[in-house]
């Protein structure tokens, strides 16, 4: 069969275009590249990226460095990251609020599944159910059975609406059959505070932020939202050993490129941040700030494709049922 002129020309630019990707790809990088954080400089997510970018510097031969751009609860950096050239040299950061939860909470003007393609699932910081001091509750199962004995009456400090540990209270309340009042914070810092003053009852924090006044004595670590203990607290049981299977919610991080980035630059970025994450160094100082290294099987492109659909599946319903909306 004769192929048309047209035809031909499509087939040609087609092929032209994959020899070029290859080409790229076998090059890459030949210049920095950007991660975009889309939270402010000093919070955890742009410390972790520091960290990984110097580990991947060291893999690529080429500097990584990091920028922040922040504004309206991180969509504007993460929709810069997503708009970029797609060739490699801008990555977005980002984690279990910016990829999963704003998808739910706000009128994007990009897609979280679609518009990006998964590098890399990096760490994991599982939240931790504390109490304050006083508390009738000496383990997690006595805990719900207080609140469940006293309806609408303890009261959950968050970091605002929206935020991590309103959701977890959410899905808290949902699986133990519990009610209890949400009062919300600008931060978990100042929340931490009246819980150490005993002016409110419970918190599902960060086990990096709450570790601290757990060991000192001035709050209660009841279980770890997570499947696995935590290494930096390998003596709290996790809400499965605890009585409250399911309850798993973790601030993960992970890295994307936008949608139609060549496959030969996403595995070499990928193959960096597996080589950072594997560096004796890098695990150090994500280990001091609570981080846990996911597991090397769980570092690919695919993994992160699979857990984030799934977290969306699993956490959006639960936001939307409670009519959270921030636009």
């Amino acid at each position: 069969m004769r192929m048309g002129h047209r035809t031909f020309v499509s087939v040609a630019a087609a092929a032209i275009a994959a020899l070029s990707g290859n080409a790229d790809a076998e090059s890459f990088p030949i210049r920095p590249v950007t991660i975009i954080v889309p939270l402010a400089a000093g919070g955890p997510t742009d410390t972790l990226a520091r960290i990984v970018a110097d580990g991947m510097t060291r893999s690529l031969g080429q500097s990584v460095l990091v920028e922040n751009v922040t504004g309206a609860a991180a969509t504007i950096g993460v929709a810069k990251a997503v708009h970029a050239p797609a060739d490699g040299y801008t990555v977005s950061i980002g984690n279990w609020f910016t990829h999963v939860l704003n998808g739910a909470t706000y009128s994007l003007s990009y897609d979280l599944l679609n518009d990006f393609t998964p590098v890399a699932l990096l760490t994991d910081n599982p939240l931790l159910i504390v109490g304050r001091k006083g508390l009738p509750a000496k383990d997690l199962t006595q805990l719900i059975a207080w609140l469940r004995q006293n309806p609408d009456t303890a009261m959950e400090g968050t970091s605002g609406v929206g935020s991590a540990s309103h959701v977890g209270g959410l899905l808290f309340q949902k699986l133990s059959g519990t009610q209890f009042r949400f009062i919300p914070y600008r931060g978990a810092a100042p929340a931490m505070q009246d819980l150490v003053a005993g002016r409110i009852d419970l918190m599902f924090d960060q086990v990096s932020s709450s570790l601290p006044y757990v060991r000192g004595g001035q709050v209660v670590g009841y279980a770890v939202a997570a499947k696995d203990r935590s290494p930096i607290a390998p003596d709290i049981p996790t809400v499965d050993e605890a009585g409250l299977p399911d309850l798993h919610l973790s601030i993960w991080h992970a890295l994307w490129v936008p949608r139609g980035t060549p496959q030969g630059v996403v595995a070499r970025l990928n193959a960096a941040a597996v080589a950072a994450l594997a560096s004796p160094t890098v695990r150090e100082r994500l280990s001091a700030l609570g981080h846990t290294i996911r597991p090397v099987d769980q570092q690919t492109s695919v993994a992160l494709s699979t857990f984030q659909r799934a977290e969306i599946e699993k956490w959006w319903p639960v936001v939307k049922a409670a009519g959270i909306t921030l636009d």
